[in-house]
This record gives structure tokens, sequence and C-alpha cells, in this order.
């Protein structure tokens, strides 16, 4: 993301986890560490990802330090992709090496955002979670957990109008029985072409107010 971007690798549940960690000039003074999940790793997705990097770099300006892994089979990260299963594990790991403690706050993009609706539903009580922001949450090829009512509050959904790739309608299906709002992007697609500055500032006023 920029030349401070530290990149490690820690144990994971498959063997190496590639991890790429981006600190705040200026920490909040709480701490904090966001994790934060890239969209299919079997249609190009990774840690690269513009909407990642762009949720990445909101974080980091709100004060939190940014942690951004590949799953399982991408880049340096071992092992074969798991259908969401060995994926939680791996999103589980990063947290457990990255923020054993102190506040957390959990995002994911399309694919990634599934996984962390996953991950939320096992942390969730034992570990509380200042926030959570899906994007693009893949709700029409996924059985995505509904989320506890205790974290819609603390999360923010947020979905393209014309997004092509998992539609507006399945989101809409999947939250209305939580009655979670969601914040719809007008004329956006998939990938927010064009809306990353807009998607970014709805991130930042979120964890402003969480």
């Amino acid at each position: 993301m920029n030349a401070q971007t530290e990149t490690r690798l820690v144990d994971g549940p498959a063997g190496p986890l590639e991890l790429a960690i981006d600190r705040p000039a200026q920490p909040r003074p709480e701490g904090g560490a966001a994790v934060i999940a890239h969209p299919h790793p079997l249609f190009g997705g990774t840690l690269q990802n513009k909407v990642v990097q762009t949720l990445a770099r909101a974080y980091v300006q709100a004060g939190w330090t940014a942690v951004r892994f590949n799953f399982r089979g991408v880049g340096r990260s071992a092992g074969v992709h798991d259908h969401g299963e060995g994926e939680t594990q791996d999103l589980l790991a990063a947290v457990a090496d990255q923020a054993p403690a102190g506040p957390l706050a959990l995002a994911g993009f399309s694919f990634g955002a599934f996984v962390t609706c996953r991950a939320a539903v096992q942390l969730h009580p034992a570990r509380p979670l200042h926030s959570l922001v899906l994007v693009g949450t893949a709700a029409s090829r996924f059985a995505v957990p509904a989320l506890p009512e205790e974290l819609h509050d603390r999360t923010l959904v947020v979905h393209g109008e014309q997004d092509d790739t998992v539609a507006l309608a399945a989101v809409l299906d999947w939250a209305r029985p939580q009655a979670l709002p969601v914040t719809v992007i007008p004329g956006v697609e998939h990938f927010f072409h064009g809306r990353l500055p807009l998607l970014k500032s709805l991130a930042l006023r979120h964890l402003r107010a969480a």
C-alpha cells in the first residue's frame, strides 16, 4: 500500500499466513487493530485488492493498525481454498497474531465479507468488536450468517446499486430479517470503480461514530 507497509509470514492453520500491516502516524489513544479480508481467492482476490486497500487506508487514517492478509493458497500463504471454512480460521489466526487483546475491528469485501461475518459470530461475545465494515457482501453466493443483534449498531453494510456480481436484492434479503441497515451507493458496481474515495469516507464516518 505504501513504503511503510510491513509484510510478514506468521503461523496459520494451514501453514505460513502472509500479512501486510500498515500502522497509523497518530494511533488512537486506545490503540486497536483492524483485520481486513479480501475477495474470493479463485477469482483473483488478494490482499492487494483496491477495495481492501481503500478500507485499510480508512482505518489507518482513523488511527487503527490495518492488517490485511492473504487467504490460504494466495500469495505466500500456504494451503488450498476451503470454501470459507478454513478461511475463517485464517482470519482468526490473523486476529490472534496481531490483535490478541485490545480494540478489534473487522472488515471484508465480497467473499471476505462472508468470512468476516463467520468470524464475528465465532468471536462474539467473548471478544468485543469495536466495529464491522462489510462491502459487497456475497449473500447470493454463500450462506452468510446473521450477525448478533448487539453488533448491528456497530456494523456498516455498503453495497452498489448496480452490483452485477452480488445482486443488491440478495443482500437486502439477508439484511431484512435482521433489520440491519444497508447503505446503497447509486450507480455503483461490485468493485466501486470511480467511487473508492466515497467508500473510504463512509468507512471513516462509521469508524468515528462507532
